[in-house]
């Protein structure tokens, strides 16, 4: 059993992972902290976990923790991921691990000099849907592929949220833009070569609140569009000469929509649904990560993948703020 502390009380945390990690069969919550101990304590009393800590220093001096999950905000993300790494902790942090490409590398380099497993926290990767997608993109079910649309939209303007906060990391390629490429990129298994996009930035609080981006890979692109100011919405779909898939809830599985996954004919007459029902993907997630602490075999998001596709992101704003093609 794996004896998991967790950073921050952040929502995420609280509604996701900590009952992802006490419904999994090899992993404990032993510990959370804040840097306002009652918050901790609060926390800590509502899910019976014995530790409570009132500054993450603290519990990463915890000799009872094997690893943590950060849920901190985003611009702290890759700074306490080497601190963990460097406390012996193995780390499982929630996305973006880190806002630019170039901060991965001493993540990378903290893993290795401490033997720890270092993850970020992509969920989606872990749920049989996308496993199901790319089966049937690797069957050849709808032809040659040409086209993939993501779309992820929400509306908040809630100027203490951390979503609005430029200095914390928010924004919305940040938040949900990894979603229509990591998906992307692990469905079909392929790297993206250039990049357009337009973005657009609130004047209030200074981050992006809407990106829309034209990814191209090797004979195929990627059509994506993100906003945190626009009415909810998810999609993706893959489009071939032979047919397409529709992805029915593809990043907040089970919360958004239905797990389904739909091929449909190129002549749109005939469809084949297939349906995860009763899946958590953040506790398939969890139970996978401790599987890779245990050096079980295990197919865990790698840091070379966050930083492959922080790299997309990294381009799509260069490209959005260049208003020019740029290359990967």
């Amino acid at each position: 059993m794996i004896k998991w502390g967790i950073l921050s009380t952040a929502k995420i945390g609280i509604d996701r992972v900590i009952p992802a990690i006490l419904e999994s069969e090899n992993g404990i919550v032993a510990a959370i902290a804040s840097r306002d101990e009652k918050k901790a304590r609060t926390v800590a009393t509502r899910f019976a976990i014995p530790n409570a800590f009132g500054s993450y220093e603290e519990l990463l001096a915890c000799n009872e923790i094997d690893a943590v999950y950060i849920a901190l905000p985003c611009a702290m993300h890759a700074e306490w991921a080497i601190k963990a790494a460097d406390a012996g902790k193995h780390v499982l942090c929630e996305k973006p691990i880190s806002l630019q490409a170039d901060q991965i590398d001493p993540i990378i380099e903290a893993r290795d000099r401490n033997g720890v497993i270092v993850s970020e926290a992509f969920m989606v990767t872990y749920h049989p849907q996308w496993h199901k997608v790319r089966s049937l993109l690797a069957d050849g079910a709808i032809g040659k592929l040409r086209r993939v649309q993501g779309i992820f939209t929400y509306n908040n303007q809630d100027a203490a949220n951390v979503r609005n906060i430029a200095d914390l990391g928010g924004g919305a390629l940040h938040d949900i833009g990894v979603y229509p490429t990591v998906t992307t990129r692990f469905a079909t298994g392929a790297e993206p070569q250039q990049v357009s996009a337009t973005i657009v930035r609130d004047k209030r609080f200074g981050t992006d609140v809407y990106a829309s981006a034209v990814v191209e890979f090797p004979g195929f692109e990627l059509s994506m569009m993100v906003s945190t100011q626009l009415a909810l919405r998810q999609e993706m779909s893959f489009h071939g000469n032979e047919g397409w898939i529709s992805v029915a809830a593809p990043f907040n599985a089970g919360l958004y929509d239905s797990d389904t996954v739909t091929l449909h004919s190129a002549d749109r007459q005939t469809s084949q649904t297939f349906r995860f029902l009763g899946v958590n993907q953040y506790r398939l997630q969890v139970e996978t990560f401790a599987r890779a602490v245990a050096s079980e075999k295990s197919e865990l998001f790698s840091l070379d993948d966050s930083k492959k596709n922080q790299q997309l992101i990294d381009a799509i704003y260069r490209a959005g703020e260049s208003d020019k093609r740029e290359s990967m």
